[in-house]
């Protein structure tokens, strides 16, 4: 049996290709392992992100590629086809971080009747939540448009929530006023939707000209301006930016326009993919990357078994209402397909309240 493998170059990511690999017959998989079917995956601005970031955090040694190439890793549903580990059934779904590829050999460890871990060696560089993958035949909030939104949301509004429990341990850095770029990013209006709630907090939300309607529509921004807005901007109020573009220009302007004023500044994401790579000394606080597994393993630690999870699940569950109105999902089955929504979503043509669900497979 072949598997179809979408792969990108990773120094050119507009460049990408279809190649065949080939897995194990189902009834010659070793010891413990799973042969998967890729059903279906989301994708984001957000895997764009593990694409230009890929090598510094080790996203392309999960699924290993030809010498120059990646596969963007890609958060999904896979089913059972062949297992080989008495405690897995054919026939099971699993939730998880799937290959943009109609299939996938998993070394399953640590199976509980909640989850199992792949223990493949290359897939152990990177945080241990990228090689979880929950078991939900069972469960119905991820069947159907249900398992759309999770698999659009849930990675990111983890991301969106640790941010937001971050900023609000910090006590904010004493800003009044928090602003994100890219509000019209999934992650960015997760985390609006959060600190909207927060009290003492203005929560201002930069945009394109083309995405201000949107923005504004979701209610959870106080304030939506364009970017050639933001040098109009009153410069007396003390403010955290959550950098959700990962535009230097933009990020240099707002600093020198604000100052010391401008009291925290966290990078979050590269949706614009405009970062130098030798950036000057700025103006106010030294801009400084989050990564959601450092907060997360400190909470955990904190708030003891299953704390991090039942407070991020009562989180979710308070967002879920909204995300039919915000969230109109598009699925996409085959290779052209995948290869054109790919294409829209690196060259930023994916209107925001869209959520592409992607099949490699017709």
């Amino acid at each position: 049996m072949n598997s179809t493998d979408f792969i990108v170059v990773r120094n050119d990511l507009p460049q990408s290709k279809i190649i065949e690999t080939q897995l194990p017959d189902g009834a010659a998989l070793p010891a413990d392992a799973l042969l998967v079917k890729v059903v279906s995956f989301a994708f984001t601005a957000n895997n764009i992100t593990y694409a230009v970031i890929g090598e510094q955090l080790k996203y392309w040694n999960l699924f290993p590629a030809p010498q120059g190439y990646g596969i963007i890793p890609v958060w999904g549903f896979g089913e059972v086809i062949a297992s080989n580990h008495p405690n897995v059934a054919v026939g099971e779904t699993l939730f998880g971080y799937f290959p943009m590829a109609t299939h996938l050999v998993i070394e399953a460890a640590d199976v509980t009747k909640r989850g199992l871990r792949d223990a493949a060696a290359h897939r152990q560089g990177v945080s241990p939540v990228y090689n979880v993958y929950s078991r939900v035949s069972d469960d119905p909030t991820y069947a159907g448009r249900q398992g759309d939104y999770r698999a659009l949301m849930l990675p990111l509004f983890m991301l969106s929530f640790m941010v937001d429990d971050f900023l609000a341990e910090n006590e904010f850095h004493g800003a009044r006023r928090v602003m994100l770029s890219s509000a019209s990013s999934k992650t960015a209006f997760g985390l609006a939707h959060l600190l909207h709630k927060r009290p003492g907090v203005r929560v201002v939300g930069l945009t394109s000209k083309g995405n201000v309607d949107f923005v504004k529509s979701l209610g959870c921004y106080d304030e939506v301006m364009t970017y050639d807005q933001v040098t109009a901007m009153p410069q007396g109020e003390p403010t955290a930016y959550v950098d959700m573009a990962g535009n230097s220009a933009l990020r240099e302007t707002l600093h020198r326009h604000l100052g010391v004023q401008m009291v925290h500044s966290l990078r979050v994401g590269l949706t614009h993919r405009a970062s130098d790579a030798d950036e000057p000394v700025l103006p106010g606080a030294k801009p400084v990357w989050f990564f959601a597994p450092d907060q997360i393993r400190k909470r955990a630690r904190e708030w003891g078994p299953g704390g991090v999870d039942q407070r991020f699940g009562a989180a979710w569950a308070e967002l879920v209402p909204h995300l039919p109105d915000w969230i109109r999902v598009v699925e996409r089955r085959g290779v052209h397909a995948v290869r054109e929504a790919y294409l829209d979503t690196l060259q930023g043509r994916v209107p925001p309240d869209q959520g592409l669900i992607l099949s490699l497979a017709e």
